[in-house]
């Protein structure tokens, strides 16, 4: 086989001459001319079977067969009755020799293709699968997949296809595909793969001091590392006697022979020459044109029982036993079966997701000390006493939460909220605020380490995102139609003209800023939602509005209900505009024509990033940093947009509490709606395909059909997939100084998140094509970006949120007694307001009366630090509310410098690269240059020694009784 046209890269395919190989029909299965599959022909066409044929012969015993199987569809309807046909014509002998082989392929057809990977013949492995169902309106896509088919033999590939009576339906086609070793070498040194030349000589000492303890969570080691370690070097098809190839139908892993064949599909056209039409290019734009229903590469074997067959993997099964199983949850994850799987990219995001996880274990611990500290203290919280006790909180009145319907409260109502929000708002929110700081900028520094071990030992050292930027996306290349040469390639390449890319981008930022404004606008109907709420649950809530405030049941508060709903609603908005948003992101994306994968997964990731940061964030930020923040006091209050609705106050307990409420119901929900959509729903799907299959146990359905219903892990499943838990990083970063338990519960949702990923993989979905990924991409400046931004947060929120500073400036500066304790905070922290004092005329227009009016309370309490009334400066603020103010930002100035100077400090100690990496890398590049001067010598010398004239017919060889490759790249 050899090469004759084409170019690597380029916009035509390498085309591969058929050699006697390709033309080898060993299972006797031929194109019928009605047939749109690409099934191999012979030269010539079997001849006719005729009755006065001897079929006491060999030859017209073979003759029989190949007429009987001219087709892959020979078992279709279509030609059941031909097939009967030239059966009767057939008489005595040689019509019992037809039936029985024609039945007999069948029988073993269907048996051999129950665990399988392999064509009929047994030997070429099917790399990947085309499905099609011929429908009325089938012959313009009859003729595409005939001429894409044939464009696919011309590249070199073999296809064979399965009748559509094999399948459970009766009407799938399966058209299976075998790359032989020309084609994957041509690819895998266009795609520059790297493989094995030298066995890894470095000897690993990378034990661990008391290793024995963590054998409990271990695998057995034909798990853990499937392959030997070897030397890698990029593959290159002439000098393929330097590489380790002592197999080639096992050389290329079947990942990696996926994804050559997935390379060659996005790439091959369905026109024929003479047409012209470009654009008609890709396996993508086939599918979605319906003439192909499903392109997948193949499973290995069943994943619930092993296969008998000892030509079958059991990659997939062992996957399934060790690491898809819930109750492997404390075992390691077999990262290195999981690249030689699925590949690195989705081997990476596994890892990441692992040591993610395994972080968050410390921080859970931490997380759940501090809030064991806020139970333990909860009998010492003096201002709860205060709030609590019939002397001080049963006889403050405090001032209306809202205008006509609410009316005077007494402070002890809130005797509950106020032991809740004791619960999270302590010191060690503030210890666990800056611990935090800490957890995330260690957890980067040791995941790029983490990283950089993995880049070594899966061969992505020299792997750089300008290699992509050759390998252009197909629908970049069908969809610009305007050519430019390349100065690096000297190539004419397609590009998109600058007018054009300028007006996408536009259209792409508006659409992007029309949806966000979309959500801020749902969250002021929230807010509206709350103010009109609220009146409405106080008024149904109070009993006699001048005494006190009933409550429905010990713990409800018309601001905890009206809170609770809110969140509720809010979070059910997300969803939806979740949902409909998705759509509307792939579509813009799709519509910039991205040039690269690489770009196109980096457009999408902020579109997507950027709308679910605002769209889950938006709330929690509200509550933390605006609600309760511009109010007024009583007789200047200050309303929304100039209506009637006044804005809201915080709970009397504090709005800390309200953050942990709004982002409980929000993180929960998301999690516990995650887990349905991914878990029960492929459950239920794979129950209901399960029944088909039993009653169709022998088809190619149950084998191929039942577990790949679901197209779920692909390019876009994995970028979802680091998404979800993208957003669950920021509600454990950004806002946990008011939920210390939210990695605890981020902890537990991984935990149960990596086996469903991992057995929604393995049992559910088709296998996915693999692809190469050195790091999380875009995704690790993303989390660093929210690492920066969570250190702020947090200090915001303990300086602003929490009531934490008010209290120490409390005890420090303003303890009337000189004590170190909270005695009297709750009298200090609340102002007075003389309600007699407010001029009739502050009125309403419709002229109702507030509820201070005509009562017979003279004054109420409010929360602020405001001058009295008859005071010279009444009702501003006083100058204890400067010092408090001045301490909330001296205590964000230091909080945010120490947890920045440590972040900085953490990562100029610890090394992105571990050294042994370094210095494995360093002797691996060595080698390569050191290993190649020597074959070059080598070879020389071999051809020098065939040119000398003379008589010795010795092998020119160091070592003549080792195989060649060995003598060329085995010596220094």
């Amino acid at each position: 086989m050899h090469r004759i046209t084409g170019r690597a890269g380029g916009d035509s395919l390498i085309e591969m001459s058929p050699t006697d190989s390709f033309n080898d029909d060993v299972n006797g299965y031929h194109q019928h001319p009605s047939s749109s599959t690409g099934s191999f022909q012979q030269d010539q066409s079997p001849s006719p079977l005729m009755p006065d044929v001897c079929v006491e012969t060999c030859e017209s015993l073979n003759t029989s067969l190949a007429s009987l199987a001219q087709s892959d569809h020979s078992d279709s309807p279509q030609f059941e009755a031909q097939t009967l046909e030239r059966i009767n014509a057939l008489t005595g002998l040689s019509r019992k020799r037809a039936l029985f082989l024609k039945f007999r392929s069948r029988i073993d057809k269907q048996q051999h293709s129950k665990d399988s990977v392999f064509f009929r013949d047994g030997v070429r492995r099917i790399d990947f699968v085309l499905s099609y169902v011929d429908d009325k309106d089938g012959e313009r896509k009859q003729e595409r997949r005939k001429v894409y088919e044939a464009n696919l033999m011309n590249v070199g590939l073999e296809l064979e296809t399965e009748d559509k009576s094999e399948s459970e339906d009766g009407k799938t086609y399966f058209v299976k595909i075998h790359a032989p070793w020309e084609v994957l070498a041509t690819y895998a040194d266009v795609l520059k793969i790297k493989v094995p030349f030298k066995v890894n000589d470095i000897p690993d000492n990378s034990e661990m001091p008391m290793n024995w303890m963590s054998t409990p969570f271990r695998l057995p080691e034909h798990i853990m590392h499937p392959e030997a370690d070897y030397f890698t070097a990029p593959f290159n098809k002439s000098k393929s006697d330097f590489f380790l190839i002592d197999d080639k139908d096992t050389f290329f892993p079947p990942s990696t022979r996926n994804r050559i064949v997935y390379y060659i599909l996005s790439r091959c056209s369905y026109f024929r020459d003479e047409c012209g039409d470009k654009d008609k290019k890709g396996i993508k734009r086939l599918l979605n044109n319906s003439t192909y229903t499903a392109a997948f590469p193949l499973h290995d074997c069943r994943y619930w029982k092993k296969s008998r067959d000892a030509n079958c993997e059991s990659e997939r099964y062992n996957l399934h036993k060790h690491w898809a199983r819930f109750f492997c949850f404390f075992k390691e994850q077999p990262l290195n079966l999981i690249r030689k799987y699925y590949g690195e990219k989705i081997g990476i995001y596994f890892a990441w997701l692992g040591f993610y996880t395994e972080m968050l274990l410390f921080a859970a611990i931490v997380g759940t000390i501090c809030f064991i500290y806020g139970v333990l203290t909860y009998d010492e919280n003096q201002w709860s006493k205060e709030i609590c006790s019939e002397e001080v909180g049963g006889n403050i009145v405090m001032c209306p939460l809202c205008d006509r319907k609410c009316g005077y409260w007494k402070l002890n109502s809130t005797c509950n909220s106020s032991w809740q929000s004791h619960l999270f708002d302590n010191v060690g929110t503030v210890f666990f605020a800056i611990f935090m700081g800490i957890w995330v900028t260690l957890f980067l520094e040791f995941w790029k380490r983490r990283q950089a071990r993995l880049e070594y030992e899966w061969d992505l050292v020299d792997f750089e995102e300008e290699q992509q930027q050759l390998q252009l996306r197909p629908e970049y290349e069908t969809k610009c139609t305007n050519r430019k040469l390349n100065r690096i390639t000297q190539e004419m390449e397609p590009y998109l003209p600058i007018t054009s890319k300028c007006a996408r981008s536009c259209l792409s930022g508006a659409t992007v800023l029309l949806w966000i404004s979309l959500i801020i606008a749902c969250i002021i109907g929230v807010i509206a939602y709350r103010l009109a709420v609220y009146a409405a649950f106080a008024s149904i809530m109070k009993d006699n509005p001048t005494t006190n405030l009933q409550v429905v049941g010990p713990y409800i508060t018309p601001q905890l209900a009206t809170s609770v709903t809110a969140s509720c609603i809010n979070f059910v908005i997300i969803m939806i505009l979740n949902l409909m948003y998705e759509r509307v992101a792939v579509w813009i994306t799709d519509m910039e024509i991205p040039k690269t994968h690489l770009e196109y997964e980096n457009k999408l990731t902020v579109k997507m990033f950027l709308f679910q940061f605002v769209n889950y964030y938006s709330s929690c930020f509200y509550v933390a940093f605006f609600k309760g923040k511009f109010v007024g006091y009583p007789g200047n209050y200050v309303y929304m947009f100039g209506s009637k609705l006044r804005n809201e106050e915080c709970d009397p307990g504090g709005c800390l509490i309200e953050l942990t409420t709004q982002l409980v119901i929000v993180m929960t929900g998301k999690q516990v709606w995650g887990n349905i959509q991914e878990a029960l729903v492929p459950w239920l799907m794979n129950w209901w395909g399960s029944r088909k299959a039993r009653n169709h146990p022998e088809s190619l359905y149950s084998r191929w059909e039942q577990d790949h219903d679901l197209q779920g892990f692909g390019q876009l499943g994995l970028f979802y997939e680091y998404l979800e838990m993208v957003i669950q990083f920021g509600f454990i970063t950004l806002f946990v100084a008011s939920f210390p338990l939210a990695p605890l519960m981020a902890l537990i949702n991984n935990i149960i998140e990596v086996r469903v990923d991992a057995w929604k993989l393995t049992t559910q979905f088709r296998r996915p094509v693999a692809a190469k990924a050195h790091s999380i991409g875009a995704w690790e400046e993303i989390l660093n970006g929210m690492a920066v931004l969570s250190v702020v947060t947090n200090a915001f929120i303990v300086a602003f949120t929490s009531d934490m500073i008010p209290r120490l400036v409390y005890m420090y500066a303003y303890q009337p007694y000189g004590e170190m304790n909270m005695k009297g905070y709750i009298n200090n922290s609340l102002s007075v307001f003389n309600i007699t004092a407010i001029p009739f005329d502050n009125k309403p227009d419709d002229g109702e009366s507030p509820s201070w009016f005509n009562s017979s309370i003279t004054s109420c309490r409010y929360r602020d630090y405001r001058y009295p009334s008859g005071h010279d400066r009444e009702y501003s603020h006083t100058m204890q509310f400067w010092h408090i103010l001045a301490a909330k930002l001296a205590f964000i100035i230091i909080m945010e410098h120490v947890a920045f100077l440590v972040k900085f400090f953490v990562a100029w100690m610890i090394p992105d690269v571990p050294s042994d990496v370094r210095a494995r890398v360093k002797r691996e590049r060595y080698l390569v240059q050191e290993y190649l001067h020597n074959y070059e010598v080598e070879k020389l010398k071999i051809q020098l020694s065939q040119n000398l004239p003379g008589d010795c017919n010795c092998t020119p060889m160091i070592y003549p009784s080792i195989p060649k490759h060995e003598v060329l790249s085995g010596c220094l």
